[in-house]
């Protein structure tokens, strides 16, 4: 009995249950996508409560604090005792956000609706990342590309739907996404069953199913490549600031643009995001990831400096290159720091979303004020040199090369 639950073990984790993966990733593409409706009507809320470009920084600036400073802690927590259920309590939390937004009739309002988003964010992302990586079989990049291909899907489809539903009609419509919510806490119920099941089988003989990656980097050395890898995600993250909040704003203002007709452009960039999401983590298996974070962040430079001179016909183009070469980057950075980390999956997930959301949010509240004492095109000008700092990619170790087996 003991000899086939040992094998039945292996069996799960060696397998790649895809069935999981798309369910995970279209919970992710729900999660996303809600969340993006907040910054896709910066432009209405902006009028209607006659915010500065510091205010707009500042309601992100809250959505992303709250959604990233607990990730850490419940990536932590949930490592030495996961709570399947968690994600169903999480897509609440955002339910009650989104209403709250539908409805609120003052810039404190506000600001304590994007809260709730953001609690619920930070939640939903370290036990979703778990599920991917159990649900690996091994091939962790693939898993999580497909998990952030949904995320990145759902942030392009979020301006346009919002441009469509809430744009012409007023705040309040923002309420119909609620359905979505709805939705995703149906989903993932279902998914925590089966998460269940596998933690269930997991208990049962804890030697069976063991991380696969140790490699024979010192104390020291895995700091410091942490260290490398969270200002990565300061470089890039503080770039798509500058785009997902102000891209809209940027187009208005030097192209004369409508509010529909730039949400057109943004959805352009996003929808380029999450394509370039899906190659970054199985290339990354493939060649190695070093070279991939490497080739994304450092690669794209040369597009974003020639993005603030560009005419409208070539700022659609280049935005779209953007979005596809510095997408790649995450799925290669998150899985290189939980092979760097092995065990810590809900830790180092919590950690590095928890950074991207605190990185987008706190340059988005220093773009906004800088946007206020300059110009929003003086602002594209100086985000364009941020992916240079892609040059440390070089300090990382090529851990690919210095694994170890494990002994069972």
């Amino acid at each position: 009995m003991k000899t086939n639950t040992i094998t039945q073990s292996k069996q799960i984790a060696q397998q790649t249950v895809f069935s999981i993966l798309f369910t995970i990733s279209f919970t992710h593409f729900l999660n996303d996508m809600l969340q993006a409706v907040v910054p896709a009507v910066y432009p209405i809320i902006k009028e209607k409560f006659h915010l500065t470009f510091t205010d707009i920084g500042l309601i992100t600036l809250t959505y992303q604090l709250t959604a990233s400073i607990l990730q850490p802690f419940v990536g932590f927590y949930t490592d030495r005792r996961p709570r399947p259920y968690s994600l169903a309590i999480a897509m609440i939390f955002t339910l009650i956000g989104l209403a709250a937004v539908a409805v609120a009739s003052s810039f404190i309002n506000i600001l304590l609706a994007v809260s709730l988003i953001g609690i619920g964010s930070s939640i939903f992302h370290p036990e979703s990342s778990r599920v991917a990586h159990l649900a690996s079989g091994g091939k962790r990049g693939l898993a999580q590309s497909i998990f952030q291909l949904g995320g990145n899907a759902g942030s392009a489809v979020g301006p346009l739907l919002a441009a469509i539903i809430v744009v012409p009609y007023g705040q309040f419509n923002i309420i119909w996404f609620c359905i979505a919510a709805v939705l995703g806490i149906v989903i993932l119920s279902g998914v925590a069953k089966w998460y269940q099941e596998h933690l269930n089988l997991k208990a049962l003989n804890k030697t069976a199913i063991k991380e696969e990656v140790h490699h024979s980097l010192s104390r020291k050395k895995v700091v410091f490549s942490l260290v490398i890898l969270l200002v990565l995600i300061f470089s890039k993250y503080f770039y798509m600031a500058s785009m997902t909040s102000y891209y809209t704003f940027y187009l208005i203002d030097k192209f004369h643009l409508s509010v529909q007709e730039s949400q057109v452009y943004l959805f352009a960039f996003m929808g380029a995001v999450a394509a370039g999401t899906l190659f970054g983590g199985p290339l990354g298996d493939r060649f190695g990831r070093k070279y991939i974070i490497w080739i994304s962040i450092l690669g794209v430079a040369p597009f974003t400096l020639l993005l603030p001179y560009a005419s409208l016909f070539w700022t659609g183009i280049l935005s779209v290159i953007i979005g596809l070469i510095i997408s790649s980057a995450f799925s290669a950075i998150l899985v290189y720091a939980t092979e760097l980390v092995p065990g810590k999956v809900g830790l180092i997930a919590g950690l590095f979303f928890g950074l991207a959301f605190g990185m987008g949010g706190l340059g988005s509240a220093i773009l906004g004020k800088l946007a206020d004492n300059t110009s929003i095109e003086y602002v594209f000008k100086v985000c364009a040199f941020l992916p240079l700092i892609g040059i440390l990619t070089s300090l990382l170790p090529n851990i690919e090369g210095n694994k170890k087996p494990q002994n069972n």
